[in-house]
């Protein structure tokens, strides 16, 4: 039986100001013996994860691969974007599993976190989808569409609007777009909101820009389903294994990214999710 601990919002910043979860077992000092760092193989290694597809993913590396590498491994599973660094950060878990290089980056120059990747594992790419338009060129002015409103999942929504020809953005400013950078809006109107909240606004605009997990869990198929989606060829957004800074050879951190990086992991991917999620393996940089 999984042993997965669901952390709304609401509890798990609750447990962050406590700094310390007492279902870790761990300390909220990284530097103590009992830290999260100290890399002591008989302990579980607790790892946040976004719910689909990065827990999923883990609990199969869990289920079916983690005892016979001699890993013990423990998800919690959050629902937002900015708790699992927190924590993280904090020591309350080992690693976590749900970002990509842009987010990750912009998260640590905004909060003084030492956050670094590991290991590349998939990527999700971002797609544009509609309860009732089918097709991109279907988009009539007067329309609108909502996007995220993190700043680097904002910028890459609006690069996918613009390379199909949605909006004109100002040249350079790559995924670092915003919405003060569209220099044609070609008459659309668009709603911001957070990246976890935007498949439930679906039935309130005429369309939306989504990211791939949490288009999975609103039962969408980026692959089937959306109207525009991203390419996978020389993509920067693939998703990894981070941890805190200094516990990247922690032998546990070691085990489970080599086990992430496994081909049982990339059949588990490809047949699971059928191009909706793809596997993107390699050293993160």
């Amino acid at each position: 039986m999984r042993k997965n601990v669901k952390l709304t919002a609401g509890i798990a910043a609750t447990a962050a100001l406590a700094l310390g979860l007492t279902a870790c077992g761990t300390s909220s000092d990284p530097g103590s013996k009992d830290s999260a760092g100290s890399g002591d193989t008989s302990k579980a290694l607790v790892v946040a994860a976004s719910p689909t597809p990065h827990a999923d993913i883990l609990n199969y590396v869990k289920d079916n691969l983690a005892e016979k590498a001699g890993l013990k491994l423990e998800v919690k599973e959050f629902t937002d974007y900015v708790l699992p660094n927190t924590a993280t950060e904090n020591g309350q878990v080992d690693a976590n599993f749900f970002q990509h290089k842009p987010y990750l980056d912009d998260f640590n120059k905004k909060n003084n976190t030492h956050i670094v990747p590991v290991v590349n594992v998939h990527l999700e790419p971002l797609g544009l989808y509609s309860k009732n338009i089918k097709s991109v060129k279907d988009i009539k002015a007067g329309q609108t569409i909502a996007v995220p409103n993190d700043t680097t999942n904002g910028g890459r929504a609006l690069q996918l609007l613009a390379e199909n020809g949605l909006i004109t953005i100002k040249p350079g400013v790559g995924t670092n777009a915003k919405l003060s950078d569209i220099t044609d809006k070609k008459g659309l109107e668009f709603k911001e909101l957070e990246a976890a909240t935007v498949p439930r606004a679906l039935n309130d605009v005429d369309a939306a820009v989504i990211n791939g997990n949490y288009a999975i869990e609103a039962k969408l198929s980026p692959a089937k389903d959306a109207i525009a989606l991203e390419k996978a060829d020389g993509n920067p957004y693939a998703n990894f294994l981070a941890v805190k800074e200094g516990n990247e050879k922690d032998a546990r951190v070691q085990k489970l990214a080599t086990l992430l990086n496994s081909p049982e992991v990339k059949k588990y991917i490809e047949d699971t999710y059928k191009g909706s999620v793809i596997p993107a393996f390699g050293a993160a940089q």
